[in-house]
């Protein structure tokens, strides 16, 4: 097959090619003329004119064709650079139907370069080959969704040629923003079979798919945010005016005293105007310095649920090598005084909501990810529902069971019908959530076949992709992806 830099350089080359061959004509009859006349100093200086028109004539085409073959080669550098990807390079990958996906990819793009991150590169999907996605280690996609479930059609080609092959993967982790309109029944098609195929040839997500309905600024402010973990930095301003409100820390404690791991600190935080209202399974944006302070937000699970008057959280007390506090969590469980208020926004979460019905609900997590699923229990609990089943891993039993006396409650009333739990620094042998799932998967299928949704929540680095594993072997991949698909496997990972 003939390389793009060929193809792109040789009709060029050729017109090249015919203009010296009409210079050479040319010098022959300029020649040929100047042995007709009879004077031989005229003649002479006619040759010695003609041969000087040629050479600068020749000198010009070989100019032409060196300066074409630049172009070609610059114009495949822009378009295509398989074997080019360097260990540091982050790609950011976009397909545009309207321009939408485009413009956010080249902001995914100088937000990444303004946090730190040393190489960056915006490529067109129509640009990108399986070569290419083999050699990255890290790319971020951006992608928009056209029609009932349709590719742009500037991805035409990579669909067609490049998803239809099995490409290992197994060094890349990747990041995706998909833009959809939630009218359509197929919302977010083509970024969910993205997400599913990169996934299929063993590509790692950096994080979990964040899904765009209609331009919601509130899932775009949650992209912004895992770009600056992934650049590491936290001084980015939010792509969207922050409207925040106004509301007051009235209780703080440390759930966890004496643990080996960091402070996780349980924070009650009351609204000051009525009407305030979420779902389990939303995320609250808290601004961590008073309000009108230029600062990116932090986000947290909500632990409570409206009827509980108050929004409530756990916060892991973050400490950074250098003895300076997080940004977030220093602001929230030490610098904000307990009746001083501070800015929030509440930003809807629907892929983290509880299912409408009354099926059962396997609740999986760690850590302060006991957060979000507290408030699904909370909620599943008010309404009258019973079939849950919670599976929690933490440090140690004696000081890291967080809301272990509620959890023991429900348990005892039946409102909780099974709790499964593990300590990674309890001996003999300290155990991990996902243990949990690879010693109930009897009892897991048991619950699926019953029609059971699975929610994860907790740390995406360890605790995720061991559940997921876990989970793959206890049920198999296709009914995972499976479940995935059909919205009974959701995780709020981080």
């Amino acid at each position: 097959m003939i390389s793009t830099r060929w193809r792109t350089a040789l009709p060029l080359a050729g017109q090249a090619l015919v203009m010296l061959l009409l210079g050479a004509l040319a010098m022959l009859l300029f020649h040929w003329n100047g042995l007709e006349v009879p004077r031989v100093d005229v003649a002479a200086g006619r040759i010695t004119m003609s041969v000087g028109a040629a050479a600068a004539y020749l000198a010009f085409c070989l100019y032409f064709v060196a300066r074409t073959w630049r172009r070609a080669s610059s114009a495949t550098r822009n378009t295509t650079v398989a074997g080019a990807v360097l260990a540091d390079d982050v790609l950011v990958i976009h397909a545009s139907q309207t321009g939408t996906a485009e413009a956010l990819a080249a902001k995914t793009a100088d937000a990444l370069a303004a946090g730190g991150v040393a190489r960056v590169r915006r490529l067109g999907l129509a640009s990108v080959d399986a070569a290419l996605l083999a050699s990255a280690s890290r790319v971020l996609f951006v992608v928009s969704t056209t029609g009932e479930g349709d590719a742009p059609d500037d991805a035409y080609a990579f669909v067609r040629d490049t998803m239809q092959q099995a490409v290992p993967m197994p060094r890349l982790q990747f990041g995706l923003l998909a833009l959809g309109d939630s009218a359509y029944e197929s919302f977010c098609g083509f970024g969910r079979a993205l997400d599913h195929w990169l996934r299929a040839q063993g590509a790692t997500p950096l994080f979990d798919t964040v899904e765009v309905d209609d331009g919601d600024e509130g899932a775009l402010r949650h992209w912004q945010h895992q770009l600056t973990l992934l650049g590491g930095s936290s001084d980015a301003a939010d792509w969207s005016p922050p409207a925040y409100e106004a509301w007051r820390l009235v209780q703080r404690r440390v759930l966890n005293a004496g643990s080996p791991g960091a402070p996780a600190v349980h924070v009650r935080i009351e609204p000051q105007a009525p009407g305030a209202a979420w779902a389990a399974g939303d995320i609250v944006e808290v601004l961590p310095g008073p309000i009108g302070s230029d600062r990116p937000h932090r986000e947290y699970s909500i632990a409570s649920i409206p009827a509980d008057g108050a929004i409530e959280l756990l916060v892991r007390q973050v400490q950074h090598p250098d003895g300076t506090p997080g940004l977030g969590s220093g602001w929230l469980t030490a610098q904000c005084a307990v009746g001083d208020t501070l800015g929030l926004r509440v930003r809807r979460n629907t892929s983290f909501h509880a299912p409408d019905d009354d099926r059962p609900m396997i609740l999986v997590g760690n850590g302060t990810g006991i957060a979000g699923l507290r408030a699904h229990l909370r909620q599943r609990v008010a309404q009258g529902r019973h079939r849950n089943w919670l599976l929690f891993g933490e440090r140690t039993r004696a000081h890291d069971l967080h809301f272990g006396k509620e959890l023991e409650t429900w348990l005892a009333r039946g409102e909780l019908s099974r709790l499964d739990l593990a300590f990674s620094r309890d001996a003999p042998t300290g155990r991990y959530v996902q243990h949990l799932v690879a010693d109930t998967a009897a009892t897991m299928r048991e619950w699926i076949a019953q029609g059971a949704a699975i929610y994860v929540c907790g740390s995406l680095q360890g605790m995720a992709p061991g559940v997921d594993a876990a989970l793959v072997e206890a049920l198999g991949a296709q009914a995972v992806e499976q479940l995935r698909i059909e919205g009974r496997y959701r995780r709020d990972v981080y």
